[in-house]
């Protein structure tokens, strides 16, 4: 937001802001989805007959195709893997799936399949989903443009084919094709998609304009100075793409020591079968206790012990309007350390509000004639400061009168006559003189961060107009309650100016501000932290947040407003735009760490006392499985508590 907006008409209906065609991919097209869809719908089935003593062959046969539909494909990337000499956590759960079913225990066997298939088919539709949006951004640069050559006759060519040196003319309404440097002509751009800027930015001659940004109401003619390969927009594309590549694995705890576990326990069982086999005991009794340590020692209740925390907190966020994608995301929140927000649209609303009604004294008016007037001048115009009087005049109950022979200039303001007289509203530095009296409450209006609208009748000013982005009402509150989870205040990044931006951060406590900030800065500035042994959680809402929300280590994106890019490549989602939940979160994320830790505890008991007992002792196979299915009962129940109402933080001033 520059200190000195200039109020300007938006273009024309229907042209302003074309809309970027989505290219979804299918939930049913991604092959993971609809196996884990048939393992999950064959598994609904089966349980009620299952559990009502139904007909044996209607549940063998619904748990066996069950087993098929799910476990499939995790077991042939385990084979695969397997060829590899790598031994990994989806073949030995199939086993164990498979361990359970030939000891009786087809439902646990079922369950631990289906919970592997889901995972798995959650993971491919984000994967997906990051793709879609990478691939619908590039739609925001228009795919041909308008060259002039040097006759000054037009062609239209492809965008790609641009080159460094080339005039392109954008007219009302276009996105501009390439970026470069205007040449000729004066307009208003909106260049949110690229600096996060709340309000179109005046453009005329010597000023640098961005592929993929929206043209006003004035034609505009633009030399390329980038590669169209190398424009901001592209880089964009290429930075999340290249962020979601090199982005720390995303693994669950329990997924980190899978290799070594797995390794281990097919040894030990091998070892408890084969030795004493070796030493002369039957075949029947040695295979019964390898069996039954496989049983005890099978990593169920240690992957339920991670699962069920991490999924009722998903679920009870939910329901708070924060939408985590994935358990891997709702553990990796809690392990923030530093949070970086954006400003405008994260913090602040991202819309202008009238804010300063600051009628001259000798005007003859008052806060409620000043407001008319500008309002009955703006009315026609659909340029954000132009709806913002408008509205303040309407929250007011004011009555317009009609006004007539209205006109727009780019950059400079409006004109129209109201009840007779001609009246401007525009950017004081295009309408009035540098020695007016008006100049003081321009100065004071700019020094606060807020936009000034000046108003002239017949030519004279008669007030001062105050515009400004309203904050967020929980934004100090949000800001307060993550400086005590990290030890840190959080840092504001924005592509918005630094006067605006400081002003904000004064309010909602932020001390560290980084303004002007193009998408690379952003991602720059997180590598940096994360350099340092940081892991940052970035909050934004717009396409420019994107590549920081990629690369750090938690982003959130603010779900009401938020682009589609921003919303892909986030790890989770403020659904209804309420910062205060972001905390919340952080905090749900901590507790459900501290649950899978107390789970892995209590399954790691269960699996050293019952693997000792049969391996010093003699364990019955009816008391091991009871024993093994006892513990994952525990561990899931403990995980559960967090679906309850009460588990959602109510941060007070002692949460840490």
């Amino acid at each position: 937001m520059s200190s000195a907006l200039d109020q300007r008409s938006a273009p024309p209906a229907g042209a302003a802001r074309p809309a970027a065609p989505r290219r979804r991919t299918r939930l049913l097209a991604l092959p993971e989805a609809r196996w884990a869809l048939a393992s999950l719908v064959l598994f609904l089935l089966a349980l009620p007959v299952y559990l009502l003593d139904g007909p044996a062959w209607l549940w063998g046969t619904l748990f066996a195709t069950t087993y098929i539909t799910g476990g499939w494909e995790p077991g042939w990337e385990g084979l695969k893997a397997l060829k590899d000499k790598t031994l990994d956590v989806d073949l030995l759960m199939v086993v164990a799936a498979l361990g359970a079913a030939s000891i009786g225990q087809v439902l646990d066997g079922a369950l631990l399949i289906v919970i592997f298939a889901t995972s798995g088919a959650l993971e491919a539709v984000a994967t997906a989903r990051t793709a879609d949006s990478v691939r619908g951004l590039l739609d925001l640069a228009p795919t041909t443009a308008t060259r002039l050559l040097p006759d000054g006759t037009e062609e239209s060519v492809d965008a790609q084919s641009l080159a460094i040196g080339d005039t392109v003319l954008v007219r009302p309404g276009e996105r501009v094709g390439a970026d470069g440097q205007v040449v000729d002509g004066t307009s208003d751009v909106d260049q949110a998609t690229i600096t996060g800027e709340p309000l179109p930015v005046a453009k005329r001659a010597g000023d640098e304009v961005f592929a993929g940004t929206v043209n006003g109401t004035g034609a505009l003619r633009v030399r390329v100075e980038r590669d169209p390969s190398d424009s901001v927009i592209a880089r964009i594309v290429k930075m999340v793409e290249e962020a979601s590549e090199t982005k720390a694995p995303t693994q669950l705890f329990i997924e980190k020591i899978e290799q070594r576990y797995s390794i281990g326990m097919v040894i030990a069982t091998l070892a408890v079968f084969g030795i004493p086999l070796a030493f002369g005991d039957a075949l029947q009794s040695a295979l019964l206790r390898a069996m039954t340590f496989m049983i005890v020692a099978s990593p169920c209740a240690v992957v339920l012990s991670t699962m069920p925390p991490l999924l009722s907190a998903i679920a009870n966020a939910g329901r708070r309007g924060v939408l985590a994608k994935s358990a891997v995301v709702m553990e990796r929140l809690g392990q923030i350390d530093l949070v970086a927000l954006d400003k405008t649209g994260t913090l602040t609303e991202g819309t202008p509000h009238v804010t300063d009604i600051r009628p001259l004294p000798d005007a003859g008016l008052d806060e409620d004639g000043l407001l008319t007037l500008a309002a009955a001048a703006e009315h026609s115009s659909e340029h954000p400061l132009a709806r913002a009087v408008v509205d303040a005049a309407r929250q007011r109950g004011l009555h317009l009168p009609e006004a007539a022979d209205f006109s727009s200039t780019p950059g400079e303001g409006v004109t129209a006559t109201v009840e007779g007289r001609t009246v401007q509203v525009g950017s004081p530095s295009r309408l009035l003189t540098a020695t007016s009296s008006h100049d003081k409450v321009v100065a004071e209006m700019e020094d606060v961060g807020r936009t000034a609208v000046a108003v002239l009748r017949d030519g004279t000013v008669v007030g001062v107009l105050g515009v400004a982005d309203r904050l967020r009402p929980d934004a100090a509150a949000t800001v307060a309650a993550l400086t005590r989870l990290t030890g840190r205040t959080p840092v504001l990044l924005t592509g918005d100016n630094e006067r605006a931006a400081r002003h904000l951060a004064a309010q909602v406590g932020i001390t560290d501000v980084r303004a002007r900030l193009l998408p690379q800065d952003k991602v720059a500035a997180v590598k940096e932290w994360e350099a340092e042994g940081r892991r940052v959680l970035v909050v934004g809402d717009g396409v420019n947040d994107a590549p920081a929300l990629a690369a750090a280590h938690s982003g959130i994106a603010m779900g009401k407003a938020g682009s589609d890019l921003a919303l892909e490549t986030a790890d989770a989602i403020v659904v209804r735009d309420e910062l205060a939940t972001i905390p919340s979160i952080v905090q749900l994320s901590r507790t459900a760490r501290r649950l899978v830790i107390q789970n892995l505890a209590i399954a790691g008991t269960f699996i050293t006392v019952l693997v000792a007992w049969d391996l010093i002792g003699n364990l019955p196979l009816p008391l091991g499985v009871a024993g093994h299915e006892g513990s994952t009962v525990i561990v899931g129940l403990n995980g559960l508590r967090l679906l309850r109402e009460a588990a959602w933080p109510r941060l007070t001033k002692d949460t840490a």
